[in-house]
């Protein structure tokens, strides 16, 4: 079985994140970027599925050429090999754009089962699975907080506001992961010796079989977020519970 997993680079959720003023994105220069928290979850059902199975796990991501390093240290978990597509004419395309892509990449390298996280810890779309399915005309299944695979069928549990649903998805198909799925491994000191040698393949658009697919949405402003006023604080002399209830009532809380 051939599992390719999507993977996006990310900034690092525990450093500052800004918005460059001149592109209308996440500023990705000067800050630490690393492999998105969900994706490493996707990359150990995908790794899992390898230990079990003796599946072959490929590591799929459209992005800058600092991607590559990226693709390296997913590599060093113990994927076999990587794709990285990655064009200028790309810089700053929206999700429609990224999912014609990474389709027509996809379908050029052919694939039995695609993971990739929920949702990015960046852009927070939530979509990209199901995006990506329908250009490639296979089944999908979404937030899955469970991973079961077969030689034929993909299963899992999705949790919903009145219950747990178990869905199931013939193969070929597409598949996204919660943060509920098992931790990520870490690298062992063999696998980052080994990853030195995996190939990790560039793809130009030029490469692909498809037309020059243009992005359908733009961010046309931004406003930073106004900073949380302070709290008030209420000490308790004796009229405190007073106090707690007129400020309730005055914030139309009770």
């Amino acid at each position: 079985m051939k599992i390719i997993v999507l993977v996006k680079q990310v900034p690092d959720t525990y450093g500052e994140r800004r918005l460059d003023d001149t592109t209308r994105r996440i500023q990705r220069s000067g800050v630490d970027l690393v492999i998105d928290e969900i994706t490493e979850r996707a990359i150990e059902v995908a790794l899992t599925e390898k230990d079990t199975h003796d599946a072959e796990v490929v590591l799929m991501s459209m992005g800058p050429a600092s991607a590559a390093e990226m693709l390296r240290k997913g590599l060093a978990l113990g994927a076999d090999s990587a794709i990285h597509v990655v064009d200028d004419a790309l810089v700053g395309s929206d999700m429609l754009r990224t999912s014609a892509v990474l389709a027509a990449a996809l379908q050029r390298e052919g694939f039995d089962l695609i993971i990739c996280g929920n949702e990015s810890t960046d852009g927070r779309g939530g979509s990209m699975a199901a995006m990506v399915a329908e250009q490639l005309g296979v089944p999908h299944a979404s937030y899955l907080n469970t991973v079961e695979i077969s030689t034929s069928a993909v299963a899992g549990e999705r949790a919903g506001e009145q219950a747990t649903r178990v869905v199931r998805a013939p193969l070929p198909a597409v598949i996204s992961v919660t943060e509920h799925n098992p931790e990520p491994r870490f690298a062992s000191f063999k696998g980052l010796m080994r990853a030195k040698k995996k190939p990790i393949h560039t793809v130009k658009l030029s490469d692909l079989d498809i037309v020059e697919p243009s992005s359908h949405s733009a961010v046309r402003s931004i406003t930073q977020r106004p900073a949380r006023a302070a709290g008030r604080k209420i000490v308790d002399d004796g009229t405190a519970a007073n106090e707690l209830v007129e400020f309730l009532t005055s914030s139309h809380l009770i």
